[in-house]
């Protein structure tokens, strides 16, 4: 191993997960250096699970709680953060997940190659499928590197983040990042000291809190232009926290709803430049306005600018004060007629992936339809018309809709090009 000596502290926050064996089993087996890790587990179980198979190990420190006492992922990522002893590098990872051989080496290595003195490698983790130790199929770890991006905003102003390819020609290098995702992090051990994690945080805002505290924090951050870790998406098997977490099935006073909304505003209040949280606020390193230069952001009017929605390489080429007024709020009209798709996208819907594209191709706004809005839309009518709103200062021009079913996965994707009367700007009297 490049430096034999690099200590890493490995968090993984799991709550009922029956993968959380075969993910430690996966990083131990497949690290180059095993006897240099160490594990940091926040075990969430029930009575289904009553031992681990690696208790007795001296390299981890396991945090053993009833899962009726679990407050949320976050909670139990600070509860980890607890069990952190010195070590040179941390990495956060989710219980569900399988790595790349010699993961650890890679990410050394790749950490050092940024230059950086305080570096954190995140990114989306690529797709796998899970199987049984007795199943005739293996798992497939495939795909090539992911880098995230903007999508969109919510109403409240938290932007809605996704994953897309590495740029062509750049995989093998590092590309600086815009931000990092909650289910893959590495940095250096000062993260858990310099950026601690604020335990009353539900879910949706994690990773753009997380964002904006690092880089102002003076963390740079990257995104790793080699594959080094693959995601359970569906996880068909798991109970989810928020699942089980209801006042209508439980001792609990409070939804799952009215805990993310609280969490939501503790996120919002990052936003203003003017409020101090403690200590679960911005660093003191950098600004916030700094941020939205490099990242071509602006929190306060809910927009990104081309260059960001494009996923180009931050950061952003200086841009004029007035940059946001160019960015339009459109609505485009995409119709599909029924018969160029097959039964199961109706009868087996898991949800519609629907993309507007600009004149060059790249993607300018995807929405996945749930099935639930598919159900309202797919009546008997030979075309089914689906609306989206898109932010840009470029035209819309063609369309994507690719169903994605429960059985089947993806079927055969559509294509087609927008007429001018598919789309129009929503005015401010319009919104």
């Amino acid at each position: 191993m490049e430096h034999e000596n690099d200590l890493i502290f490995i968090s993984i926050a799991s709550y009922r997960d029956a993968q959380l064996v075969p993910t430690v089993v996966d990083l131990i087996t497949k690290a180059d250096a095993p006897s240099l890790l160490r594990f940091g587990i926040c075990w969430q179980h029930g009575d289904e699970v009553l031992t681990l198979p690696f208790a007795g190990d001296p390299r981890f420190r396991i945090l053993d709680i009833d899962w009726r006492e679990s407050q949320g992922a976050c909670w139990a990522r600070a509860e980890v953060m607890n069990l952190y002893q010195g070590e040179q590098w941390f990495l956060q990872v989710d219980s569900h997940c399988r790595f790349a051989q010699g993961w650890d080496t890679k990410l050394i290595r790749i950490a050092g190659q940024t230059g950086s003195p305080k570096p954190i490698l995140s990114t989306y983790a690529n797709p796998f499928t899970p199987r049984d130790a007795d199943s005739e199929n293996r798992e497939v770890l495939a795909g090539t590197p992911l880098q995230m991006a903007v999508e969109t905003f919510t109403d409240d102003g938290i932007p809605m983040l996704k994953p897309l390819p590495f740029p062509a020609g750049e995989i093998g290098a590092a590309l600086r990042a815009r931000f990092v995702s909650a289910g893959f992090l590495f940095a250096p051990g000062s993260f858990v000291r310099e950026v601690p994690y604020d335990p009353e945080l539900y879910f949706f805002g994690e990773e753009i809190s997380m964002t904006l505290r690092s880089w102002t924090s003076g963390y740079d951050l990257f995104h790793p232009g080699e594959t080094i870790v693959w995601h359970d998406y569906v996880r068909a098997y798991a109970t989810r926290h928020w699942e089980d977490h209801d006042p209508a099935k439980s001792e609990k006073t409070h939804t799952w709803g009215e805990l993310d909304l609280r969490s939501r505003g503790k996120v919002i209040r990052l936003f203003d430049p003017v409020f101090k949280p403690e200590p679960f606020g911005l660093g003191p390193a950098r600004t916030l306005a700094e941020y939205e230069a490099y990242a071509g952001l602006s929190f306060a009017l809910r927009k990104s600018q081309d260059y960001t929605r494009r996923a180009l390489e931050p950061p952003n080429p200086p841009a004029p004060d007035d940059w946001p007024d160019r960015i339009y709020s459109w609505i485009v009209r995409v119709a599909v007629t029924r018969n160029d798709l097959a039964p199961e996208a109706f009868d087996d819907a898991q949800f519609w992936m629907v993309a507007i594209q600009d004149e060059e191709g790249q993607e300018i706004r995807r929405r996945d339809f749930t099935r639930l809005e598919l159900e309202a839309l797919t009546g008997d009518e030979s075309q089914i018309v689906l609306i989206c709103e898109i932010q840009s200062g470029i035209v819309p021009v063609s369309w994507t809709v690719w169903p994605c079913t429960r059985s089947h996965g993806w079927l055969q994707r559509l294509d087609g090009i927008l007429d001018e009367s598919d789309f129009s700007i929503l005015t401010d009297e319009a919104a």
